[in-house]
């Protein structure tokens, strides 16, 4: 990929954002980090010199013309990857909750599609990252499962409308990471349950069949993997990198 190109990274300031938009560079290309914060993007910026920043909220709809103005080139990818608020379980989330959740997620990759689609073209990449609750729905994970399960079936639309230009989209579903915000997930259920939150970790790490959590640099690896014109073939697909967690088939 040209240098001159550009990878666009909302919620860069994020766990899984920073080492994204680490990789993205490393391989060459002009990053855009997008996040709320204008000093967490500051502090990206000194780690990972030469990128460029842009605050702007994704879950409003001003995200669009903020993220545009910032661009000045083509853009080669856009990736999603921000967090949500832990909302609880489906027996005590508030409903509300649900909506804001899924305004975040699906609502804000309409709007940095929105934002980034005049400047891709045949080969350039709309990804979005999900999660492994989205196909498999437990009790714990209410706004994470809902926001998910959205944001797939968004990202199915996103193809269609856009695939015939040779613009493909695509979703990530990666199993639980052990992050900051995994362990506020698992706080809460061991707190419902009676259990400690490491108990609740192995637990999770014994759900998966080589007993393991999904890495952010797997994750990361993964979107590169999209940048290659082979990934075409991906159009449209979820890719499920669950460390062995899933049982269903598709």
């Amino acid at each position: 990929m040209s240098a001159a190109k550009t990878a666009v990274v909302v919620g860069a300031t994020g766990a899984l954002g920073q080492v994204l938009v680490a990789r993205l560079a490393g391989q060459g290309l002009n990053v855009l980090a997008v996040a709320r914060s204008a000093g967490a993007l500051a502090d990206l910026q000194r780690s990972v010199p030469g990128i460029r920043t842009c605050a702007a909220d994704i879950g409003s709809d001003t995200a669009i013309a903020a993220i545009s103005q910032a661009l000045d080139g083509p853009v080669v990818m856009a990736v999603l990857s921000v967090g949500l608020p832990v909302a609880g379980g489906v027996a005590d989330v508030p409903p509300d909750a649900l909506g804001l959740v899924a305004n975040i997620k699906a609502g804000g990759m309409a709007r940095l599609a929105r934002a980034v689609l005049p400047r891709m073209s045949r080969g350039s990449r709309l990804v979005a990252i999900g999660g492994h609750y989205g196909f498999e729905p437990t009790a714990y994970t209410a706004g994470a499962g809902v926001a998910n399960a959205a944001l797939a079936n968004l990202v199915r639309q996103l193809n269609w409308a856009h695939g015939p230009q040779g613009i493909t989209s695509h979703l990530l579903a990666p199993g639980p990471m052990d992050t900051d915000r995994l362990r506020k997930v698992a706080q809460g259920r061991a707190d419902r349950e009676g259990r400690s939150i490491e108990d609740v970790l192995d637990a999770m790490r014994g759900e998966s069949a080589i007993g393991a959590l999904t890495t952010l640099d797997q994750v990361a690896w993964a979107v590169s993997l999209l940048l290659a014109p082979e990934a075409d073939a991906l159009a449209g697909s979820t890719l499920f990198l669950d460390s062995g967690m899933r049982r269903g088939l598709p």
